[in-house]
């Protein structure tokens, strides 16, 4: 348990701190409030990839699907984190710099985005593969 958390916070880390190098250009407040944005939508994708990935699942109580849905929320959040909020900085750098048109952005926004749904896709399958192994650790344990 404590390395999942070590892990998480890493990996927010290197999201924010990426995504903070590739938002230069914004003023310290503004940064902050894109990567607020992008982090609470990364939460919200893992949340509804975690429903997705539960059907099928059964939890013996609330409290155990609670905890195992705050950690992995949490986890795969943190990962598409890192994998898309510096991009998305990145592709609003090249247009606040004029280094891109706004039809090259378009076209970069659409690629992000088709790589999140390939993402939520691959997600979801290990999600649920994830928590099946961890209810039969937790009721290996009950035994």
């Amino acid at each position: 348990m404590t390395l999942v958390v070590i892990i998480t916070i890493v990996l927010y880390a290197i999201a924010i701190a990426w995504t903070w190098q590739s938002l230069a250009f914004l003023e310290n407040e503004k940064k902050i409030g894109v990567i607020c944005i992008g982090v609470i939508a990364m939460l919200l994708i893992a949340l509804v990839m975690f429903y997705i990935s539960k059907s099928g699942v059964n939890y013996a109580t609330v409290e155990i699907e609670k905890s195992v849905r705050n950690i992995l929320v949490l986890l795969f959040a943190g990962l598409n984190s890192v994998i898309i909020l510096p991009q998305i900085g990145r592709v609003l750098g090249k247009i606040y710099e004029d280094e891109i048109t706004k039809e090259q952005a378009s076209k970069r926004f659409i690629i992000i985005f088709i790589i999140l749904i390939l993402l939520v896709i691959f997600e979801c399958g290990y999600m649920k593969s994830t928590q099946e192994g961890i209810l039969k650790v937790y009721d290996a344990m009950q035994q």
